[in-house]
Order: structure tokens, then sequence, then C-alpha cells
């Protein structure tokens, strides 16, 4: 299979359709090889816009999905960002690949050995840090950051990601609310306020850890 054509399909057909235009992002896409982040026996549908497990329970997001996400961060060269939940390290790499200083959290231990030569053979210059963690505490030793994308869909966003996030910061995730439609949103911090708004209607693997505990009612 031809994977140079079919990031270059993967990108006329769907992210540009789905308005990305940001010229450094859809070059990203264009160098970093999905193909390498999934599981073998997916590498035929790697580009397919749809969601690709990784681990079980796990799962990538789709092409247009974490690139229309990824273009609401502003994302810009130097600048730090905090992949949580990073899974394999496609996000993570795509990030590093325009340039910005990217640390990766993932609970798998499974999923942080193969992440980490991955993204050595994926990046021939600075790699991503790799650090094993929960996702809902991100990685406070390197905040604050000025990207963080919550790599899954959650039911709400953690304090401790908040908390991480640098003044005017961008936070990007799928908010998947109980009784409410799934949708991306954009968190941005200004001074003790964090705000978010919807962007679009958007689909995305659950990301373990990340769910509201029920409630119980005395």
């Amino acid at each position: 299979m031809d994977y140079a054509e079919a990031r270059k399909h993967m990108i006329d057909g769907q992210l540009r359709p789905n308005k990305v235009t940001e010229a450094s992002l859809l070059a990203a896409f264009g160098r970093i090889g999905r193909e390498g982040f999934v599981p073998a026996a997916l590498r035929a549908r790697a580009y397919a816009d749809e969601s690709a497990p990784i681990a079980p329970g796990r799962g990538m997001m789709a092409p247009m999905v974490l690139a229309r996400l990824l273009q609401a961060a502003s994302p810009r060269l130097g600048r730090k960002a905090l992949v949580a939940g990073a899974g394999s390290g496609y996000s993570a790499a795509i990030l590093a690949e325009m340039g910005l200083v990217v640390t990766a959290v993932e609970s798998d231990a499974t999923l942080v050995a193969a992440a980490r030569p991955l993204l050595a053979a994926a990046l021939p210059g600075a790699q991503p840090s790799v650090v094993q963690g929960e996702p809902a505490e991100g990685n406070a030793p390197g905040a604050p950051y000025d990207i963080i994308l919550i790599d899954g869909a959650v039911e709400e966003i953690p304090p401790a990601l908040i908390a991480q996030l640098a003044e005017g910061g961008r936070l990007v995730t799928v908010l998947n609310e109980p009784g409410k439609a799934p949708r991306a949103v954009l968190g941005q911090k200004t001074g003790a306020a964090f705000h978010t708004q919807r962007l679009f209607d958007a689909h995305a693997p659950a990301l373990p850890g990340l769910q509201k505990l029920p409630a119980f009612a005395l």
C-alpha cells in the first residue's frame, strides 16, 4: 500500500473539506505516518475516516476530529503542549512535528512502551517526553502548558489539567456528558476563570479514568 498517497487522500478528502486550513498542521499530517501508530492488522485502514482501536478499551481519534481539535488549539513553534491519554503517540507526534515541546501522559504501560520507539522512529529530531501516569492528573512538573489535548472523549474536564494550563492557554477535547450529544470543545484560561465553548459535533473513543463517578442518593 502507498501510505504517502493515502495520507494525501486523507488530507484532501477528509481534512481540507472539513475546514482544516492551517498549513503547518496539514503538513504535519502529511509527514507523520498514522499507519505506524495502529496495530499491524489495521494498517490498511489507517487513513479511513474513523477511530482506530489500539489496545483493549482504547482507540485513536478519527483524523478529521483530531485535526480540527488541534487547529482550534492554535499550535505554534516552541509552545509547550501536554497530551493527556496519549495512546500510541500519534497526536503527540503531530504536535512535535510542528515544533512544539510535547509531554505525553499515558496510563497503560503497554502503550507507553510502544509509544517511545514509535515516536523515535517517526521523529528524527526532538521527540515528545512520554510519561506513565494518570491522564486526569496531567504532568505537574512540566506545567504550565500553552496547549492541552485530552486525547479521547471525557465526561468532564479534570481540575488538575485546568490548573496546569498557562494563562491564556487552550485545552481541547471531546466532551461526552450524559444526556447530551458529544461535542468537541475548546477551553481557555483567563486569570482564575476557565471557559469552554462548543466547536462542532464529534465522536471519539472514551478515555478511561475520565468519566464521572456515579452519584449515590441517601
